[in-house]
């Protein structure tokens, strides 16, 4: 089986396009007028990003450094610059963005579906596109409900293309730092029901808190307020797969961005399913994962796992 399999269903990523004037892709779209995206004009829609937001853009940000790696217009020169160097020695990492995309689509879709989810935590959301949370898990269920959560500058000036929910659900954004896991949980329960099951979706973003932060205190604190039946999505860069490539690309990126990066290993990430019953096909490998058994692969998958966990 390809390594991708899963995404099929989950490619038509421009449907929702007509949001921005430009060509959407996974994240973040390209300039109508500049099909590279490369230009140096910045954020909203070929124009510069509003001066009251106060991000510093001569600073590569972890959300920027994303959108460009997908070929995505809302990122400047320090942005592109740090991008840049990461594919000079991990050149899979545009690919690790597509199937991360991907994975969010096929994961929600599953839990709003077969893990009977119409509630979803997404913490650490980075730039809209189609096929954002809310848009998969509301096409499953009309009544799904998603709060967001991020605290990137340029993420919460694109946040309306986030709070475009259907007549019979809801959507709304809160504006803080995946550490602050109490003022999380205090704005989330304005629009989520705590006593019902909530899928919390984590995905690519824990390697962002290094372990002098306790990354997996972040994930038990969030989860005990939780449910039983509730979920936990997740996807995390690795450091033992193409060990060298991703040494060298961390190397690299913790040069230029603001916020390093902190690999782990196949346990490590593991750890964060501690207590949790992890959904078949397990911790595997980007571009590994579908609900259901491990299946054989025609690859050995991308550097990045990810997996799905039921709280019992």
């Amino acid at each position: 089986m390809h390594a991708f399999a899963y995404s099929e269903g989950y490619s038509h990523l421009d449907e929702h396009s007509e949001r921005y004037p430009g060509r959407a892709t996974e994240r973040g779209t390209m300039a109508a007028d500049d099909p590279s995206g490369r230009d140096d004009r910045g954020p909203a829609a070929g124009g510069p990003a509003p001066a009251t937001l106060g991000f510093d853009t001569s600073v590569a940000h972890p959300a920027r450094i994303w959108d460009y790696f997908l070929g995505g217009k809302d990122n400047f020169a320090a942005d592109r610059l740090a991008a840049q160097g990461v594919l000079e020695v991990m050149p899979t990492m545009a690919m690790v963005a597509r199937a991360g995309r991907a994975f969010l689509a096929a994961a929600v879709h599953y839990l709003a579906t077969s893990g009977g989810v119409s509630q979803f935590l997404d913490i650490g959301t980075g730039l809209p596109t189609a096929n954002n949370t809310h848009e998969v898990a509301q096409r499953a269920n009309q009544q799904a409900r998603i709060v967001y959560v991020d605290n990137d500058p340029i993420v919460l000036s694109h946040a309306r293309a986030l709070l475009t929910s259907g007549p019979d659900g809801k959507t709304a954004y809160v504006d803080a730092d995946i550490r602050d896991t109490d003022r999380i949980l205090a704005e989330a329960a304005r629009t989520l029901d705590f006593s019902q099951p909530v899928a919390v979706m984590l995905l690519a973003v824990l390697h962002f808190v290094p372990d002098a932060d306790d990354p997996y205190k972040i994930t038990s604190r969030v989860l005990e307020a939780l449910p039983s039946g509730s979920f936990l999505a997740l996807s995390h860069a690795s450091s033992d797969i193409e060990t060298g490539l991703v040494a060298a690309g961390t190397e690299r990126y913790n040069e230029r961005s603001a916020v390093p990066i902190t690999p782990r290993t196949r346990a490590q990430v593991t750890r964060f399913f501690d207590g949790l019953d992890i959904v078949e096909p397990g911790v595997v490998p980007l571009g590994h994962w579908h609900p259901g058994p491990l299946q054989q692969f025609d690859s050995p998958g991308l550097p990045t796992y990810c997996a799905v966990g039921r709280k019992p």
